[in-house]
């Protein structure tokens, strides 16, 4: 362990927690399963294909909690519970764990989601999490932050008490005004047991609901890396934005003054809809669970090649696995979106 990453343990000890990063140790991946009363319905017998394959990969490496209605998700192990839509990493526990030396157990925070800025209905999917405390399925200390509008997909962790964010998602309207920067930044602070916040101000793809959730665009990695979507065709209507981001990445600093290892993600080429409106394709929103990291993959096989070693790179010693998300960007996510990791702290007890 390198002297700043003891130095920087040595400091969240004394707050009791802090937010894990990803590709720490896992007990249970999270999917909500899509069924006939979401808006998967006129492509169902699609997505749960992919699902399926989703969580096959998943249950090869951890236990996988599925949640879902009723019958929602047959031959596998489930909560009954109604729900909205799909979204695990939007509506599920975002879970702190004990730092060493402190004997609680993981704090699983409950914050409240609006369907992404009050665009979708989201009340059946906001019980959820207290469902899933009730019943036993995840080992945790519930935290009611139901005050606060937060979704997992807008923050990333390093793990060591630094918490990434986009401007975009956290100040745009309808999810927490009339907080301030300042002051939704010492909430995270203090919700998080963060030592700092970091803003990207840049950034953002076509299609995009989430108003730009940073788990689209720039990713942490070990090693003091950042991994991001870059863009070098100049007629692309995302070129300005996301090279304005790049920049920027360029810019910062780990929390002990060093610059980021930067390892850029290619563009896929332009996914649109049956309207012909562009859909928010993007290789940042992969998935790490035990032992490797799920891609995404658009049918695309340079892009679909280079995403999946430019991550490799990024995670040496795990596996990097294709999942074909074109299904999944009909709704405007992709694998991440679809999924709430829970720290090896919590058990699944089901």
């Amino acid at each position: 362990m390198s002297w700043n990453l003891r130095t920087f343990a040595a400091m969240n000890a004394s707050r009791g927690y802090r937010l894990p990063a990803e590709w720490e140790p896992q007990s249970c991946v999270q999917l909500t399963w899509p069924h006939r009363d979401t808006d998967w319905a006129p492509m169902l017998d699609r997505i749960v294909g992919t699902y399926r394959e989703l969580a096959w990969e998943i249950s090869l490496r951890e236990r996988l909690l599925v949640v879902a209605p009723e019958g929602g998700a047959p031959g596998m192990l489930h909560v009954v519970c109604p729900t909205n839509d799909t979204w695990a990493r939007d509506h599920g526990f975002i879970t702190l764990v004990p730092e060493k030396g402190n004997e609680g157990k993981p704090l699983l925070l409950d914050y409240r989601f609006n369907g992404w800025g009050e665009k979708f209905p989201a009340d059946l999917d906001n019980a959820i999490n207290r469902r899933l405390y009730d019943v036993g399925a995840v080992d945790g200390e519930y935290r009611d932050c139901l005050d606060f509008v937060l979704e997992g997909g807008s923050i990333e962790s390093d793990g060591m008490g630094t918490i990434f964010t986009t401007s975009s998602c956290l100040l745009a309207p309808h999810r927490n005004q009339p907080m301030t920067k300042d002051e939704i930044t010492r909430r995270l602070m203090h919700d998080l047991c963060a030592e700092r916040v970091v803003w990207i101000d840049h950034g953002g793809l076509t299609g995009d609901d989430t108003d730009g959730h940073i788990d689209t665009l720039v990713r942490v990695c070990p090693d003091d890396t950042l991994i991001y979507v870059g863009c070098t065709d100049k007629t692309d209507e995302q070129y300005v934005e996301l090279s304005l981001m790049e920049e920027q990445l360029h810019t910062l600093r780990t929390i002990d003054g060093r610059p980021y290892r930067l390892l850029r993600l290619p563009m896929p080429d332009a996914i649109c809809d049956a309207e012909g409106q562009r859909l928010p394709a993007t290789y940042a929103n992969f998935l790490i669970v035990n032992g490797a990291v799920l891609c995404p993959t658009y049918g695309q096989p340079l892009n679909d090649a280079q995403a999946m070693g430019t991550i490799a790179t990024a995670f040496p010693g795990r596996a990097v696995v294709g999942i074909d998300s074109r299904s999944i960007i009909m709704q405007h996510g992709s694998l991440h979106c679809c999924t709430m990791q829970f720290p090896a702290a919590c058990g699944n007890n089901i």
